[in-house]
């Protein structure tokens, strides 16, 4: 019971920090400071979905699950989780991409509006 609820934690971290990855630039807007938490996840966001690499929540989860009798998945978070309710037929890299480019083109959008903003 307990792995459970830890790998369950681990699930809701993993989905706070991909909402962060995603609108993290529109908490910049009100506090200032948040750059420095933002950017840093933004990179990684963009990284994971440009170079495919496993986010290391993920194996952190299957662990839990795996641990307490369960069975864990191989695919990403996202893949396991998410793309099953946008893309029922799986994760492909041009998939990948696309989310890497619209993770860009909304955040550099937001942060450009920022610096026009303060000059």
């Amino acid at each position: 019971m307990a792995y459970r609820l830890l790998a369950d934690g681990v699930v809701i971290i993993h989905l706070c920090f991909i909402v962060f990855v995603i609108l993290g630039a529109f908490f910049v807007l009100k506090w200032k400071w948040v750059i420095w938490l933002h950017l840093p996840a933004l990179c990684w966001g963009v990284s994971i979905s440009y170079f495919g690499w496993v986010c290391p929540l993920t194996p952190l989860e299957n662990w839990f699950r795996q641990s307490e009798g369960g069975v864990g998945y191989q695919d990403g978070f996202i893949a396991h989780y998410l793309l099953p309710i946008i893309y029922p037929d799986g994760l492909t890299q041009g998939h990948q991409l696309l989310f890497g480019t619209i993770l860009l083109l909304l955040n550099g959008t937001i942060y450009f509006t920022l610096w026009i903003r303060q000059r």
